[in-house]
């Protein structure tokens, strides 16, 4: 298999003309360091999907990374790390001068290399392990430490309370405020050659926030998903034995040294997880590790070979900015891969990168590893993002994740939906526990005098939109696999519930449409009547549904959508000056927030795109908007890609990707902008637009460079819908060698 897929990617090469007088490979892109990071902010990021690490070598030559799991998730909600490992050599490799730090991306690993002495971090694309393989010319002892900082119970006040969306510390509603604390983890005691470090969830916020709510019929028939939640690590070496319950150091000196650490979670008892963590170390210490190592290597070249952008110039100015392009683009790829393939979505605030803050400057100085700006819930403006860009990258196994989420809290939400509007369907909130309920704080714990399903935070009180986007998103993933199964079990069930709240849930005018009246135009108009992403999003997937091949949908469906379309009420405009727009809504007012709501007319809902009837009336508009802020979550440069402004999307894209956290040093942990570093929106927004740029769909048609910069050469391969893929070379804003291919 790693031969065919090395021939396939030669035989491509041969054939691609030589525009690059630099930068022309994966390898060319590696991130390389010459000196050490010094500290959690000089870390560089390494993942399997579901296990990462922030890696960094500190200046008296220890090795140090952070462990992290896409769901360690605390009784409170909090994605928190497992903790840290300190690998120290001994005699110091530092002490020899040379320096190199590596991230190795076709390889999915990170080479540190001083003196005479090498080491390789990787976490196995195919099994719960970090590897950290030592190897030296010399004889050499070691020592590893496994750090924790959660040693005792602890309230979390001040700004630590920000790291707990919903309670604790003042924010939205002041009376779901309480003290919340931080619980310890746990060490297993007396071991001779491992270490062991668990956390175990003895409360959980579940049941109070499930009450509140008024959903305590849902509460009898489900489970806390946090009570009893056990997660940690094993580390183990052979050679190693405890110097104590947190320090392994080696018998003798040796040349070759290969630790392993073993993350798990699992709910359940302790003693279950511990049998089920030594089962799994064991299981996987029996593979020959050279076995592993070239499995983990061929899924690395699997991925790489999915799709790729490589955008260069030919003079040397524009070369440069054309390469920044690139190494951001193949950078936030690799991160997403690093963290998609897990038990729970990627997290917009840092996903599972996220270090401490002590070195750092700001409001936000002095804060540990498991702090993250905004918290635990998942915000769906911002969680889209980085789905969105998974789609024309080939990376279909990466958006499971999202979509199992929130099929698994569907049940709870068409239980609100009937408890709070009598009606059938099914709403979700903008802001939400992975779980699928509002964050006590966004929902309130007072209730008295309110109605039930009524949020007092007024950001997000009618912000619904997450629903129809998703499934938009679900109708584009089966236009592009073609995956039936998917299409019965997942695609038509959750959108169905979703056409049928916004059928059911509000009144008709006099003239027969619907009133979308109470309602909100996004997070930016908190008083609106017929918002323009309502009547977009419905017209678009309730459009798309009427597509699908009866044998999925039925007869009777069918024929519920179709009312439904023909009931919505006229897409809003406005006129300014002579000119007519796009609108917010029909009628919105107390703004405040930074988006443009009339912009979701051409992303995410593509009524209006290049090509389509319209686009000049949703270019003045684009022209005339609001807000023209670049990065974090802002979608600008996107919907200039969708509208054809070639010159525009690129500037905003090379301006994105240049452009990351003065506090750090890896050139992707873009942040905080208006959440927290690295920024998954920042990166994401940038690859979307890129991708746009250079091929935009629709149903089954499929446009090629709809808005390229001339002065952009590139080499691509980018998937589309039909299991196509669309690989060529743009030369001069032309198109000189391309081909389709159907999988």
């Amino acid at each position: 298999m790693f031969k065919k897929i090395f021939l396939a990617h030669l035989f491509f090469s041969l054939l691609v003309p030589d525009l690059f007088a630099q930068k022309k490979t994966l390898n060319d892109y590696n991130v390389v360091w010459r000196s050490p990071g010094i500290n959690s902010l000089g870390s560089m990021p390494i993942g399997n999907g579901d296990i990462g690490a922030n890696v960094w070598v500190e200046d008296n030559g220890d090795l140090v990374f952070y462990v992290s799991k896409t769901d360690a998730w605390d009784d409170l909600g909090r994605l928190l790390k497992l903790g840290k490992v300190r690998v120290s050599i001994t005699p110091n490799p530092l002490s020899k001068g040379f320096f190199s730090q590596e991230l190795k991306l076709r390889d999915g690993e990170i080479l540190v290399s001083y003196g005479d002495t090498k080491i390789k971090c990787w976490i196995d694309a195919n099994h719960p392990v970090i590897q950290v393989d030592i190897k030296s010319k010399n004889l050499v002892n070691v020592r590893v430490t496994y750090e924790n900082w959660r040693k005792e119970r602890r309230p979390l006040l001040g700004r630590e309370g920000w790291g707990v969306w919903g309670i604790g510390a003042k924010q939205v509603s002041e009376d779901c405020e309480k003290i919340v604390y931080e619980e310890a983890d746990s060490l297993l005691l007396g071991n001779n050659d491992r270490i062991v470090s668990f956390h175990r969830n003895v409360n959980s916020i579940w049941n109070h926030n499930i009450q509140v709510q008024g959903l305590s019929d849902f509460e009898r028939k489900s489970n806390d998903p946090l009570l009893y939640r056990n997660f940690g690590l094993m580390i183990k070496a052979p050679g190693l034995n405890n110097m104590s319950d947190t320090v392994l150091t080696s018998k003798k000196a040796a040349n070759v040294f290969q630790i392993g650490i073993f993350p798990l979670t699992q709910a359940g008892s302790v003693a279950e997880w511990k049998q089920t963590l030594f089962a799994r170390a064991k299981a996987i210490e029996a593979v020959p590790l050279i076995k592993r190592e070239l499995a983990h290597n061929v899924w690395w070249e699997h991925f790489w070979n999915r799709s790729y952008i490589f955008v260069t110039a030919k003079d040397s100015v524009t070369r440069r900015k054309a390469e920044t392009v690139t190494q951001g683009y193949i950078l936030q790829r690799f991160m997403t891969a690093c963290s998609g393939r897990g038990n729970s979505p990627i997290k917009f605030n840092g996903s599972i990168f996220t270090v401490d803050t002590y070195n750092r400057t700001g409001d936000y100085k002095g804060l540990n590893a498991d702090f993250r700006l905004w918290g635990g819930c998942y915000w769906w403006q911002n969680t889209r993002l980085p789905y969105w860009s998974l789609l024309e990258a080939g990376d279909f196994d990466l958006m499971r994740p999202l979509f199992s989420m929130y099929m698994k809290a569907l049940p709870i939400r068409k239980e609100a939906t009937m408890k709070y509007y009598g009606h059938a369907g099914a709403f979700f909130p903008e802001t939400m526990n992975f779980w699928g309920t509002y964050a006590d704080g966004d929902y309130g714990c007072n209730r008295d005098s309110l109605k039930d399903g009524y949020a007092k935070n007024p950001y997000i009180r009618y912000y619904w939109q997450s629903g129809l986007e998703l499934s938009l998103m679900m109708l584009d993933y089966y236009s592009f696999t073609k995956n039936n199964q998917f299409a019965k079990d997942t695609l038509v069930p959750f959108v169905s519930e979703i056409l049928s709240f916004y059928d059911k849930h509000w009144k008709r005018g006099k003239d027969g449409k619907i009133l979308f009246d109470p309602a909100m135009s996004l997070e930016t108009f908190h008083s609106a009547v017929n918002p323009l992403p309502e009547i977009v999003g419905i017209t678009t997937v309730a459009g798309k549904m009427l597509g699908l091949p009866e044998q999925f949908t039925g007869k009777e469906k069918k024929e519920e959508w179709a009312k439904l379309v023909s009931e919505l009420p006229a897409l809003p405009i406005r006129m300014v000056g002579r000119d007519t727009l796009l609108a917010p809504a029909q009628v919105y007012s107390n703004k405040a927030n930074v988006e443009n709501p009339e912009m979701y007319a051409v992303f995410p809902y593509r009524m209006f795109t290049v090509g389509k009837p319209g686009v000049e009336l949703a270019r003045r508009t684009y022209g005339a908007k609001t807000h023209k802020e670049n990065g974090g979550w802002q979608q600008n440069s996107i919907q200039a890609a969708y509208l054809g402004l070639a010159e525009e999307s690129g500037k905003m894209i090379a301006e994105s990707f240049s452009r990351w956290d003065n506090d750090f040093r890896f050139p992707a942990f873009w942040g905080p902008n208006y959440d927290w570093t690295p920024d998954q929106d920042h990166g994401c927004v940038a690859m979307i637009a890129l991708q746009r740029m250079l091929l935009q769909y629709d149903n089954e048609d499929v446009q090629l460079l709809p808005a390229w910069p001339k002065e952009w050469d590139v080499r691509f391969k980018l998937s589309g819908p039909g299991k196509s893929v669309f690989e060529g070379t743009v030369d001069n804003g032309n198109l000189k060698w391309g081909k389709k291919i159907r999988k």
